[in-house]
């Protein structure tokens, strides 16, 4: 899955389904990847309004992550 939405935070995001890992493009131009992030989060992910506020309430909190860039 990727996905590009306008998002004051999140320009873009890939998901990887196949490792599980959530790959976060951010406005600064910083990458990062998400590990073991299921399906389902990334369903709610791609269709919540705030991006920002999804990946920071549900996201950072919950699964370990790494600076690609």
């Amino acid at each position: 899955m990727n996905s590009c939405m306008p998002s004051s935070v999140v320009k873009n995001f890939i998901y990887f389904p196949e490792t599980e890992i959530l790959r976060i493009i951010y406005q600064s131009g910083a990458v990062y990847d998400y590990f073991k992030v299921p399906p389902d989060i990334i369903e709610k992910f791609g269709k919540a309004k705030s991006k920002g506020q999804f990946l920071n309430k549900v996201i950072k909190p919950r699964f370990k992550y790494t600076k690609i860039e």
